[in-house]
């Protein structure tokens, strides 16, 4: 037996957050009865369990890599009235965002309703890889470049080491490339502006082995079979 939101959550319903306010808000049933109260322990291989009337499994996984455009919102919905990354996507089925990219940052983002892929993905123990390039304010040095790719103090801590490279160097601009493994809230436009040099534009190239390729902002595509067993594979999880 296991706690409702927790199925729910590896069933690709949604994060376990938003599967609490699913459950809260009386969007789910089991064997027939609306259940609202946190913690119901179910049976997922023998109870029946509807979300919206939906069966809880029934959906096929998908799994999308999008180049989200900057001023799009990385959630399923947005209570501003902003656009989000699913509406760009137009799934009909429950689909959400792997992690986030904040509303100024475009780029690689997974989007899925496999609820155990998400999880993983995202949990600091697996330490996947993100990389970023960002146009900041002046020139940055070598000593600066260093003092990143070491890690520097934030508000909420020292980072990670990072990985570094300055790409170009302009009059009064830098093009710097940066790879961490953290998942802290706008972590590298934080860390940039640490060093002296803020952000002008920042934009996510890689997530773990998956790059962007062609894909243009706004664009999107199914990932291949084996481009998803990789992913797995990546994320430590056994299928």
């Amino acid at each position: 037996m296991e706690r409702l939101q927790k199925v729910l959550a590896q069933a690709g319903v949604a994060s376990r957050r938003k599967c609490e306010e699913i459950i809260t808000a009386g969007q789910v049933k089991v064997n027939g009865v609306v259940v609202t109260e946190l913690g119901t322990k179910v049976d997922p291989t023998r109870d029946r369990i509807e979300v919206n009337g939906v069966p809880i499994g029934a959906e096929e996984k998908i799994y999308i890599m999008l180049n989200k455009p900057i001023g799009v919102v990385s959630t399923a919905s947005d209570p501003q009235g902003r656009k989000t990354v699913v509406d760009i996507v137009g799934a009909k089925e429950r689909i959400y965002p792997v992690g986030r990219l904040d509303l100024d940052t475009s780029g690689l983002l997974l989007m899925t309703n496999d609820g155990d892929l998400a999880n993983a993905m995202m949990h600091p123990r697996h330490e996947i890889e993100k990389t970023y390039r960002a146009w900041v304010k002046g020139v940055v040095s070598g000593e600066r470049a260093k003092q990143l790719a070491s890690g520097v103090e934030l508000e909420d801590g020292q980072t990670a080491p990072a990985k570094v490279r300055i790409m170009e160097r302009g009059a009064d601009e830098s093009l710097i490339e940066v790879t961490i493994h953290e998942g802290r809230n706008r972590q590298v436009r934080r860390m940039l502006e640490a060093i002296g040099h803020p952000v002008k534009s920042l934009h996510r190239m890689q997530v773990a082995f998956l790059k962007l390729g062609r894909l243009r902002y706004g664009e999107m595509r199914n990932l291949t079979p084996l481009e998803v067993e990789r992913l797995f594979a990546v994320a430590g999880i056994k299928r």
